[in-house]
Order: C-alpha cells, then sequence, then structure tokens
C-alpha cells in the first residue's frame, strides 16, 4: 500500500496541474524579468487607445516650416525678422495664442552688425540738428543697425503681441544639491511654486535670451518623455527645477487659450492638475496619457498648412482668428521625430498640437490607481483556471473555454480604452493564459498520444483513382497532388508519365518538371524519363504560356516531335497559320467533333496591366460573345472563346480563302464589278452588324477574307479592334490602320456605325485604284489629311470609273457621319445599282445574282424597264443634284482636284439601331477637327504625296488572318 502511494507521489510531476503551476511561476519571474510582455502591452494600449473615434479640437492651428518654406526663404536656421514677419501677420489677424517652438537660444548676430557697431562707437555721439555729413552718417548707422539686429526685430514682434509662447529644455534628473544656474526672472514668471515633488526632477535647463524671453508672454519646457520601446505616450506636465514647477510648452498654451495664467495651476498631489475647470488626471510624477488621434478621409486630424505660404499670402491670415496656431518644423532634416500611438514619427509641434487638444478637450488616458491591483487579481484567477480546472477539461472543450477567457481579457481592456478612456493592463493575464494553454496541451499530446500511430484516413488506392479522375477532368495540378500522397510503384509512374505529358500539351513545363523529377526520384530509369525531364527543364526556362510565346514573334508550336501538341480550350492546336498585331493565329481541331477552326489568340497580360488587364479580360468576352451572336452569311462565325494562363483565345469558322491585301496592289486589282459585288456584300454585312448594335471599328482588307472560286465573302475580327482600342504597342502607337480610320475615330470620339461605312469607302477606294485616298511622309501628315482634307475625286487616278460611282465613292468618304451613308443597306443598294451600270444588267439581276439566282431575260427586260421609271430610288446617289453653295459650311479641297462633286442630301437623317439619335446636321467642320491636334504638321503642304501606306503581312488560309500595318 505504501510502495503504490509513494509511486503516485513519484509521479505527480507529470500531471497537468503541476505543467500549469510551473508556467505560472516562469510567466510571473519572466514578466519581472524582462520588459517582452510589457512591450505586447504598450503595442496593444496605442492600437486600444487611439480607436477611440474622438475629434480633435478645431481650435489649434499647425504652420509647418516645411521643405517648401525653406527652399522659398533659405536655408535653415532663418534670420529671426522672417519669425518677426510671421508674427505680426498672426497678431494682426488676432490669434488667440502663438506658440512657436523654435529654439532661440544664442543671440542671431550678423558678421555686418559687429562692424556697423565699431564704426557707431568710433562716430560718437552726434548732436541732432547739427547737419552736414555726420548726421547723416549717424542715422544711417543707426538705421542699419537696427535692420541687422534682427533679435530685437523678433522680441518687438513678440512684445507688441503678447501672446507669444516659446521653449525651453531641461535635462532630466534627481539633482543631488542645488542647481548650478537658478531661472531666469523671465522665465520664473511662467512657474508655480511646487515643494511636494509632485513633478519630474530637473538638473540643468537651457533658455531663451534675454532680449526674447522678456518679450515671449510665457516660456514653457519642451521635453519629450520616451519609454523604453522609443515611443512618446506620456507628457510631462511639469518639470521641477529648484521648488518651481515649470509647465509643458502645451499646458502653457492651453493656460494662455484660457485667459489665464501660471498662478491658476492648482496641483492635486498625485492625482491631477487643474487649470481654471479643467482637471486633468495624471499619476503621481504629474505626468498624462494624451490622445492622440486619428487622422480622417486620408486627411491628417490637424490642418497643416506651409508657412511660406501663409508668409507670403497665399493662405490668408484671417484663417487663424482666434485660434492656438503652433509654429514648427516638419521639414527633413530639421528637429527630431518621434514615434507616438498610431503614428511611426511625429515632429514636436505635431505632439503639441495632440497633446494641447487633449487638454483643451479633456481627452486623456486614466490609469486608475487600483489598476494594478486588479490585474494582479486577474492573474491569480487565470493561474487558479490552469492549475484547478484546465486539467479537469477535455481538449475541445479546454480550447472553447480559453478562447472564450483570451478574448474577454483583450476585449476588456480595448472597450475600457477606446470606450472609456481608462487603461487597465490586462495583456499579461491573457500572456499567462495563452503560453499555459499550450503548455498543457503540449503535455497531453507528448505523453497520451505520442505512442499512437496516426492512421491515414485515405488509403493509397482512393488517392490514385481520384487522382485519375481529376485528370480526366482537366484538374492537372489537383491529380498530381492526390498520386503525391500515394507511395511510388511502377503502376503509379505510368500514372505520373500521362500526367505529365498532358502538363506538356498545356505547355505547362515547369509543372511537368516537377512530375518527371518526382518520378526520377524512385526511377530515373523508367522509359525516356531523363531526356524528358531534360526538355522540359529548357522549355520551362524559355516558353511562357500567354507570355513571349503568345507574342506575335513567338509561337506556341515547337520544332520536333518530342513534345506534345498543345491545346488551347479543348482545341487541339495543329499548326501555325499567321500572324498578326495582338497574337498569332492557329489551325485548331476539336478532338470530340472533328470541327476544324481557326483559333486567334491574345496575350492580354502581354498589352494591359493591373486594373487595365481585368477591364480588358471583361471587354474580351463580352465582345468575343456580342460577335458570337452575329449570323450573317458574309461574316465569319465564332464558335468558341476562352482564356488558358493569360492566353485568351477565340475559336473560329476555318475558311480557305485569303485576304484582299493583295487585291488592293497595283497589278492585281479585281475586275470593277467584282470589286463592287465584294464590298456590296461587306456592307449589307456591316448593316446587319450594325442593327445588333454591334460596331467593327477596324473594317480594311486585311479584315475581308475572300475566296475567289466559290466567289465567297466573310468580315472578319468583329469586335477586336473593340478589345484592343485602348492597347498601345510598345512604341506607343495605338494598334490599329490609322489609314482606314474615320475622322471621328482618329479624334477619339465615340464612334457608331457610319465609321464603319467610312473604313469601307476607303477600301473601295483603294481596291478600285490601289492607291489609299490619303497619304502623307509622316504619322501626324496622314491624321491631319484625314481630318482636314476632303478625298480626291476617284477618277484623277482612274479616269475610267463612271461619275456615277465616283459619287458613291465621294459620299461614303465625306468628313462628317451626318453627311455620310446612314447604314450599310443604302452603301449597298448604290454599289449594286454601279454595279448593275457596268454590267448592263438591272440591279435586281445584280442582287439576284449575288444571292446565287438567275434571271430569265424576258425578267430581266421587265426589271430594267420598271427601274427606268425611278432612276433614283431611295437609297441611290443622285447625280444629277446641284452642287449648290452652303454658306455654312467651309469645305477643305485638295489640290489639283476639280470641284468634287456633291451629292444630293437624300438619305434620311432618322435614328437608326446601332447609332447616335441626337446627332443632327449643320454648318462648320466637326467640333473634332478644329482642335490642336488636328492642325497641319510643319512643312506639310496641300495634296498627297509619297507612297500609299498598305497592309501586309497577312496569313494565308484563316478567317483570323495577321494585321500588318
Amino acid at each position: 500500500m505504501s510502495t503504490s502511494s509513494s509511486a503516485k507521489r513519484g509521479q505527480f510531476w507529470r500531471t497537468d496541474w503541476f505543467v500549469a503551476v510551473l508556467v505560472v511561476l516562469a510567466v510571473f519571474a519572466f514578466d519581472r524579468a524582462t520588459d517582452s510582455i510589457q512591450t505586447l502591452e504598450r503595442r496593444f494600449y496605442d492600437y486600444g487607445s487611439t480607436s477611440s473615434g474622438r475629434t480633435p479640437s478645431d481650435r489649434i492651428a499647425v504652420i509647418a516650416i516645411d521643405d517648401q518654406s525653406i527652399a522659398n526663404i533659405g536655408r535653415w536656421p532663418w534670420p529671426r525678422d522672417v519669425h518677426a514677419d510671421m508674427i505680426n501677420k498672426l497678431s494682426a489677424a488676432k490669434a488667440k495664442t502663438i506658440v512657436n517652438t523654435t529654439f532661440f537660444f544664442e543671440p542671431q548676430t550678423d558678421r555686418g552688425l559687429v562692424f556697423i557697431r565699431k564704426l557707431k562707437e568710433a562716430l560718437g555721439p552726434v548732436p541732432e540738428g547739427q547737419g552736414g555729413i555726420a548726421e547723416t552718417l549717424s542715422k544711417t548707422i543707426t538705421e542699419a543697425e537696427k535692420t541687422l539686429d534682427t533679435d530685437a526685430q523678433l522680441a518687438a514682434s513678440m512684445g507688441k503681441a503678447g501672446n507669444v509662447v516659446i521653449p525651453s529644455v531641461f535635462q532630466l534628473g534627481e539633482p543631488q544639491g542645488k542647481v548650478d544656474t537658478p531661472l531666469p526672472p523671465y522665465a520664473l514668471k511662467s512657474t508655480v511654486r511646487e515643494t511636494n515633488g509632485f513633478s519630474i526632477p530637473a538638473l540643468r535647463t537651457t533658455q531663451p535670451i534675454p532680449a526674447i524671453g522678456e518679450a515671449a508672454a510665457g516660456i514653457g519646457h519642451l521635453n519629450l518623455f520616451n519609454d523604453v520601446d522609443g515611443s512618446v505616450r506620456n507628457e510631462p506636465l511639469l518639470v521641477n527645477y529648484d521648488g518651481n514647477a515649470v509647465p509643458s510648452l502645451a499646458l502653457l498654451a492651453s493656460l494662455k487659450s484660457l485667459n489665464l495664467t501660471p498662478a491658476d495651476i492648482k496641483l492635486n498631489t498625485g492625482e491631477s492638475v487643474q487649470i481654471g475647470k479643467l482637471r486633468i488626471k495624471t499619476d503621481e510624477a504629474a505626468k498624462m496619457l494624451p490622445q492622440f488621434y486619428r487622422g480622417r478621409d486620408g486627411k491628417p486630424p490637424f490642418a497643416i498648412d506651409s508657412f511660406y505660404d501663409v508668409l507670403s499670402g497665399k493662405i490668408p491670415a484671417t484663417k487663424y482668428a482666434d485660434k492656438i496656431v503652433l509654429i514648427g518644423a516638419t521639414a527633413a532634416g530639421v528637429g527630431v521625430q518621434s514615434p507616438v500611438p498610431g503614428y511611426a514619427a511625429v515632429t514636436p509641434v505635431e505632439m503639441i498640437a495632440h497633446i494641447t487638444s487633449s487638454i483643451l478637450s479633456e481627452h486623456f488616458i486614466v490609469q486608475p490607481g487600483w489598476g494594478g491591483m486588479a490585474t494582479f487579481a486577474v492573474f491569480l484567477i487565470i493561474a487558479a483556471y490552469l492549475i484547478a480546472a484546465l486539467p479537469r477539461l477535455s481538449a475541445g472543450m479546454a480550447g472553447i473555454i480559453t478562447a472564450v477567457l483570451f478574448i474577454v481579457l483583450l476585449g476588456t481592456e480595448f472597450g475600457l480604452l477606446a470606450g472609456a478612456s481608462t487603461w487597465l493592463q490586462l495583456v499579461f493575464p491573457a500572456t499567462l493564459l495563452v503560453i499555459g494553454h499550450l503548455a498543457v496541451t503540449t503535455k497531453r499530446f507528448l505523453v497520451t498520444e505520442a505512442g499512437k500511430v496516426r492512421s491515414d484516413e485515405e488509403s493509397a488506392e482512393t488517392n490514385r483513382m481520384m487522382g485519375l479522375a481529376l485528370q480526366g477532368q482537366g484538374q492537372l495540378d489537383m491529380a498530381f497532388d492526390r498520386f503525391s500522397r500515394v507511395p511510388m510503384g511502377d503502376s503509379l509512374m505510368d500514372n505520373l508519365y500521362n500526367l505529365a505529358l498532358d502538363f506538356e500539351r498545356k505547355r505547362q513545363f515547369n509543372k511537368a518538371q516537377a512530375v518527371y523529377e518526382h518520378m526520377a526520384a524512385y526511377n530515373k530509369k523508367y522509359k525516356d524519363l531523363e531526356s524528358k525531364l531534360n526538355r522540359a527543364k529548357n522549355l520551362s526556362e524559355t516558353v511562357i504560356l500567354g507570355g513571349g510565346s503568345s507574342h506575335p514573334g513567338g509561337t506556341m508550336l515547337l520544332d520536333g516531335g518530342a513534345v506534345e501538341k498543345p491545346m488551347l480550350g479543348r482545341y487541339q492546336v495543329e499548326k501555325e497559320l499567321g500572324k498578326g498585331a495582338m497574337g498569332v493565329v492557329y489551325l485548331g481541331k476539336d478532338p470530340k467533333i472533328g470541327r476544324v477552326v481557326a483559333i486567334k489568340t491574345m496575350a492580354l497580360s502581354q498589352e494591359f496591366e493591373g486594373d487595365e488587364l481585368a477591364d480588358a479580360r471583361e471587354r474580351f468576352f463580352r465582345e468575343a460573345e456580342t460577335a458570337g451572336r452575329l449570323q450573317h452569311q458574309n461574316i465569319v462565325t465564332i464558335f468558341d472563346a476562352g482564356e488558358e494562363h493569360d492566353l485568351a483565345y477565340i475559336a473560329m469558322e476555318f475558311l480557305k480563302g485569303k485576304d484582299l491585301v493583295d487585291q488592293c496592289k497595283d497589278g492585281q486589282l479585281l475586275e470593277m464589278p467584282r470589286v463592287l459585288s465584294i464590298v456590296a456584300r461587306v456592307a449589307e454585312a456591316l448593316a446587319y452588324a450594325h442593327r445588333q448594335n454591334v460596331v467593327h471599328r477596324d473594317i480594311k482588307p486585311a479584315n475581308i477574307m475572300y475566296e475567289m472560286e466559290s466567289d465567297t465573302v466573310k468580315v472578319t475580327d468583329f469586335g477586336i479592334a473593340r478589345i484592343t482600342d485602348s492597347s498601345k504597342t510598345k512604341t506607343g502607337l495605338v494598334l490599329g490602320t490609322p489609314s482606314f480610320m474615320s475622322p471621328e475615330q482618329i479624334a477619339g470620339k465615340k464612334v457608331d456605325g457610319r465609321s464603319d461605312l467610312y473604313s469601307l469607302g476607303v477600301m473601295l477606294f483603294q481596291m478600285l485604284t490601289g492607291v489609299l485616298p490619303f497619304r502623307g511622309d509622316s504619322m501626324a501628315e496622314l491624321m491631319y489629311k484625314i481630318a482636314n482634307e476632303e478625298a480626291p475625286d476617284i477618277r484623277i487616278i482612274r479616269k475610267e470609273i463612271p461619275e456615277k460611282l465616283a459619287n458613291v465613292v465621294a459620299l461614303a468618304l465625306s468628313k462628317r457621319p451626318e453627311t455620310r451613308y446612314q447604314d450599310g443597306d443604302q452603301f449597298a443598294a448604290d454599289l449594286r445599282s454601279a454595279q448593275a451600270d457596268l454590267q448592263g444588267v438591272s440591279t435586281s439581276a445584280v442582287k439576284a445574282q449575288a444571292k446565287g439566282v438567275v434571271m430569265r431575260p424576258d425578267d430581266e427586260v421587265n426589271t430594267r424597264a420598271s427601274e427606268k421609271t425611278a432612276a433614283f430610288s431611295p437609297g441611290m446617289i443622285n447625280a444629277a443634284a446641284p452642287a449648290a453653295a452652303d454658306p455654312d459650311k467651309t469645305v477643305i479641297m485638295a489640290p489639283a482636284a476639280a470641284a468634287a462633286p456633291r451629292v444630293a442630301d437624300s438619305h434620311p437623317q432618322a435614328a437608326r439601331p446601332g447609332y447616335d439619335a441626337g446627332q443632327k446636321s449643320g454648318g462648320g467642320d466637326p467640333d473634332f477637327l478644329k482642335t490642336d491636334v488636328f492642325q497641319r504638321p510643319p512643312g506639310s503642304g496641300n495634296g498627297s504625296s509619297g507612297s500609299g501606306n498598305g497592309s501586309s503581312g497577312s496569313g494565308n488560309g484563316s478567317s483570323g488572318s495577321g494585321n500588318g500595318s
């Protein structure tokens, strides 16, 4: 029996309560031996005290001697007449109290003043009225002495103002005897007699020079009381020097603003300092805990004005009427800065503003006398909980109760600080609670659970099957995570090998490398693992999907067959078709249904950053969705859009034809009827898109696909211009083709479908002549011509063009949107009419031919007869309309061009789908043509010269051909 009881006594040190006792003693000793826990307490005080939501007094203003002031007035220190001028301004504006935190401890003697005084002494007294050069010289010397004696000027200004308070400095410490130098009489007038030790003692002092000190309304101490961590949290309201209590600068400023004197200071030893009816709670050394205010809405708590702005009159001095004005240095390298609650560094003048506001508004923190006993009592309660209660609780319940106690402790301290301005220190017992709980919990784990082997909740086979399922869903990263939990084996090596190949198809070579390295740690000789690993390492350093690989100069396809063909979404990339301004175009295939598509890629992350990237990504899918809804025989079909690794792509209908770039070159032009047929079909496609409120923005030959054998026309890249309209190339030029832009598009105005029709008119001009209507030796000259000059008569370049067709081109290239074709159907109707005249058939026959319908000869004759009775139906050019002069319109004619053919204003101006309903026609040039951007560049003359700005760099065989310019 005794053996059993002695064994139990021998094991008591393993109990939970014994561990708790050790923790309590250790934490208590640690707190007494170090300052670590008190550092946590002070940090929590900083957070809680600045969370009160109190607002500072609006009676306090700060004038800062900042970098701007020093740059304009001169290097520091300034001549004291500068301070005198500021005091004169503020005094005249009736400032209540002026506090200048600048030290005036030494006389400021100008080097010239010394010689002036020597001259005065050598000249001796000169009787007034004597006249002559002696009296003149005496007056000049006296005036010079007065001007150079800036100390006297400052003293005169302070004496005249009568409300200027300046600082003194003390060396704090307990004197062993009497002080070396008593306070001068002008400093004694700001003190109160105190012999009870209710203040911080001082050994020595530095006071302002007599001339300035005697003129001051008060002198207060400017001593900062730093805690052990360097922060300033206390303000010593009084410093005891030789039995005289010297008030702080903030306390003295508060006295003066309340029309009180130092004699009105009442000391309640060990409790508070009272001025008038304000009772300021302090500790036994007359130190208060001021409120440091937080700024609001990104603004500092106190408005800080530049000294120079006030002195120069930029800020009127009347702003400071009846206010306490604090003047002090905030410039870099001038004075010192100290951390305070809520701020990493604060200048003395800002600190005084916080303290003065705390005094006047009674916003101070109180540390009650019973606070120390309360903290120790809570410490004992927590110790009792750890020793007696915690060992009896389960792990879950113990965690809940400990968490609740911890929240209650810190919540109570925070609530008292923020709500009641009372500091009850509870971080010490909260620290004991956390350390004690962790110690007891850790002991339980080591003793009772260390010998148990934790069972694996997921078997190896379950993880492997889950990995295969995730791989089949395309979640390769999660699949690799599952495979990593399975012990390595030959069957798993096969799974990992296939996973690495899937990563290669996604062009995620860095992840493929990680899989290969995981496999190599088990068996380096597996299949061709070593060569696969080396290739993945090289490619992971050089190929970035969505980065350089998608740039116009790069490609997703790699040389050699050792790497799997890449995948974009559900499409397998087969080969490259061409390069464009924003990316590469590939031939792709949907493996599930066998559909062949063209895939246009765009590296959004290369062209946009930050918020612009998110906006571009959203705009990309919105525009792709909009373009995908367009179902028209002459518009390329959009099948899908997506994004992988910052590489956006659009899968579209694959076409066998090529773009019209080559057909715009001299010597390769198509016959005129075919050109009109192609452009008419494009116009009808645009009319359909505009009715769907979709504007192309980049109509040009490179974006029109044409298959010669089947006579098929398709418009491509709907929405691409809108997606990229805010992007800039690395050289700073806006992406696009300026030669085909409308005047309003160049001006950056909001565009509608009529802008597309203008671009189509430019394309028509180029397809008929082989040159562009506007050419220039520079971008500025080209843009100027587009914006200001009328297009040349196309017949000057190609004389055989009929007048009716020339009028169609002129109308399409009208500068003003409201005088241009208003929709594509109008444009197409006029083009088909012109085509009919060229072919000698009826317009209906042309339309039927475009639709693949063959008309009988008698039908054609009847149709042409009926058309002759209405030669100028709506939607067609009235070639015979007189060119009536418009007195309100200024037309800039191209040089060497005859009077440009005028067209009848036969097209209605009513609002149409896709157009602004509020536009009105009227005289004068559009507003965007009058800006400085479109003024004629220097040295450019009228007329067009130089080679045309044609497009090049197209790719064959895809609706997503490259956009060269």
